[in-house]
């Protein structure tokens, strides 16, 4: 048999390739929007994708199972539940499909949605027992996913919880493989980077798992659920209808095209490395930098439908790398900025900068600076600098703190990544001098014995 996980790091996803190489026949579970690492593995490999599984209709992100279905001519399962408007077997619980001496049943487990079903995998040139599951968005590695993207939320954790149940019936040694790794949506805090586990550790170690009693599982499961990702409802259907077509390419724009876009009200993401937006940046434009994973989600938390939306990165290439991580979210940019931002420098085109400070230089800055906490909601909960204010990064640009808009405001979070996005959208509300708070964050400010403030006690 083999096995390979693949990943997709900016959305915290992972997908997976299963084949008996003797039959020559795979198949792929979940797969990512673009699907060539697919294709190279069975050519290396010598086998035919012959089928697509999804675990279930993906709020997150847009499948490649239409993509993949398209070049290999590989069947489509989904649970019956799912509803799904393409072409498509059902993969209703205990079905089976068989590639070789490896098969892979399903199992209902909803809660996270009412489809929702794991992928267990029999190696039978071993044993006739299960080896793996593939647990999509269920069981993650310290972590259980969230309940409300499909149904309400009591009641999707109380199915969950049973669910899980069933998860607990296989064996300690079977490996669990999960649908996404710490930094989703689709999950809490208590994700782990990890990518796999087995079901005897999660059982040992998983805090959500050591709950027991459903009622304890369920307030814990749906007490600080994260926001709802930006266009899940949207991404879901598409991907239940399977009209997750192809994206209209991007056209090069010239500085002063850039310009008249900005004018017009064009949104336009700068994706270069934070340092190198704060240094120097085109006025207006907001700073995600891409090679930190969640580009696409920030992106989608500020992307207006109706909205032009452009790129800026170092060279042209680069801007196209950010069009594949926004196509994966169900965005698309319609320009971007030709050759690049040393292009609009070579204009002789005005840039703005970011004044940079540490928490030590805004601890002496005293009240001539104010300061904005653009962490989540739980973490200002939790803790948070004495005289600060609070806005959710992502809600910077719409969301106007109590603030002096002519007197300096510092932009401040945990690590500096997400006050990087936050400090364009400040700026771009009207704010005068907007300085971004690095090399640390609210988390140092408290290790240095600065004055904070809690409103509830810190989480254990």
């Amino acid at each position: 048999m083999l096995f390979r996980q693949v990943l997709h790091p900016d959305l915290g996803c992972a997908s997976y390739v299963i084949a008996d190489t003797a039959a020559g026949l795979g198949a792929v579970v979940d797969p990512k929007r673009d699907v060539a690492e697919y294709l190279e593995l069975a050519s290396a490999h010598g086998f035919t994708i012959a089928h697509v599984i999804e675990t279930h209709n993906h709020a997150d992100h847009v499948s490649g199972r239409a993509g993949l279905v398209a070049a290999t001519g590989a069947r489509s399962w989904v649970s019956p539940l799912a509803g799904a408007g393409y072409p498509h077997d059902p993969f209703a619980d205990g079905a089976e499909i068989e590639l070789g001496e490896v098969r892979l049943r399903a199992l209902h487990v909803p809660g996270h949605r009412p489809e929702h079903t794991a992928v267990v995998v029999v190696d039978g040139s071993r044993s006739s027992l299960p080896c793996a599951v593939l647990t999509g968005d269920s069981l993650f590695v310290n972590d259980v996913a969230r309940p409300d993207l499909a149904v309400e939320k009591h009641e999707g954790a109380a199915q969950l919880y049973h669910a899980i149940g069933r998860l607990l019936e296989l064996d300690d040694g079977v490996e669990v493989f999960p649908g996404h790794t710490g930094g989703s949506l689709c999950g809490s805090a208590r994700m782990s980077e990890t990518t796999s586990s087995t079901i005897g550790f999660e059982r040992a170690s998983n805090p959500m798992l050591r709950l027991g009693e459903e009622s304890l599982f369920v307030t814990e499961l749906i007490h600080d659920l994260p926001p709802q990702p930006p266009n899940f409802k949207a991404i879901a259907e598409a991907n239940r209808a399977g009209t997750t077509g192809v994206v209209a390419a991007v056209a090069p724009l010239p500085p002063e095209r850039l310009a008249a876009a900005i004018a017009a009200g064009a949104l336009v993401v700068d994706g270069r490395p934070a340092p190198e937006y704060d240094a120097a940046h085109i006025p207006g434009t907001i700073g995600i930098d891409a090679s930190v994973n969640g580009f696409g989600t920030k992106a989608a938390w500020i992307a207006e439908p109706a909205a032009e939306l452009v790129l800026v990165a170092e060279d042209e290439p680069a801007a196209l790398q950010m069009q594949g991580l926004l196509e994966s979210v169900g965005l698309s940019a319609t320009g971007m900025l030709a050759g690049g931002f040393g292009a609009w420098s070579a204009a002789g085109l005005e840039v703005e900068r970011f004044r940079v400070m540490d928490v030590d230089e805004l601890y002496a800055a005293g009240g001539r600076v104010q300061i904005l906490d653009v962490r989540d909601q739980h973490e200002w909960d939790e803790q948070r600098i004495t005289g600060s204010q609070h806005v959710v990064y992502h809600d910077a640009g719409r969301v106007i703190p109590p603030l002096d808009r002519d007197r300096p405001v510092a932009v401040i979070c945990t690590t500096g990544r997400r006050s990087a996005m936050a400090v364009g959208l400040v700026r771009r509300s009207g704010f005068a001098e907007v300085i971004h708070v690095t090399g640390g964050g609210v988390g140092t400010w408290a290790a240095r014995g600065y004055p904070i403030e809690q409103s509830q006690p810190a989480a254990v």
